[in-house]
């Protein structure tokens, strides 16, 4: 790996905190900004347009804060933290595990009962409701990985998959807003 970052970054970062934090730890700063929702409501629209711009902490400790929390955020997303086990959804019912097309016994949300069904007796639950709008570059996550494998069956490792993302979004929601406390 080559790290491409900007040197005289680096340089500015190194005098503010005293130390250069590393690669890693840079990434996850952005990556905790960028999930921010004070900074993505308030540069929505020049990100439309432009690579965002990410404003640095002044402060060591509100850095070192947000890079935990970035961190946190990336193990989600990779599916790779220790918090995703065990899930917080599960799969439920009789059949073939089949993602069915039509809209009446097929993919569909209960939000009253926070299921998520996939076919006419199969689903997976609790899905809330927040967690089942949840929208990545204007895709609804849980809607979409699932649209994305109709018409076929899915294994135990897509079921294990589905009840991990679920959760992960579910920590997502929560670490956003822990995030968007320390933003301002």
């Amino acid at each position: 790996r080559r790290v491409n970052l900007n040197p005289a970054v680096v340089s500015a970062l190194k005098e503010t905190y005293g130390k250069a934090p590393t690669s890693e730890e840079i990434f996850h700063y952005v990556y905790a900004v960028l999930y921010a929702p004070t900074y993505r409501k308030k540069y929505a629209e020049f990100l439309k347009m432009d690579f965002p711009r990410i404003p640095f902490a002044a402060d060591t400790k509100l850095f070192k804060k947000l890079v935990a929390l970035g961190g946190k955020l990336v193990g989600l997303h990779l599916l790779r933290s220790p918090e995703l086990d065990p899930p917080s959804c599960r799969f439920e019912g009789d059949g073939d595990s089949s993602v069915d097309k039509d809209r009446k016994t097929g993919l569909r949300y209960d939000a009253e009962k926070e299921f998520v069904y996939i076919n006419a007796t199969q689903h997976f639950v609790p899905v809330p409701e927040a967690v089942w709008n949840y929208r990545v570059g204007g895709y609804q996550v849980c809607e979409k990985w699932l649209k994305d494998r109709r018409e076929r069956h899915l294994e135990l490792d897509d079921i294990r998959a589905y009840c991990r993302i679920v959760t992960a979004l579910g920590f997502t929601i929560a670490i956003q807003a822990e995030i968007d406390t320390l933003y301002p």
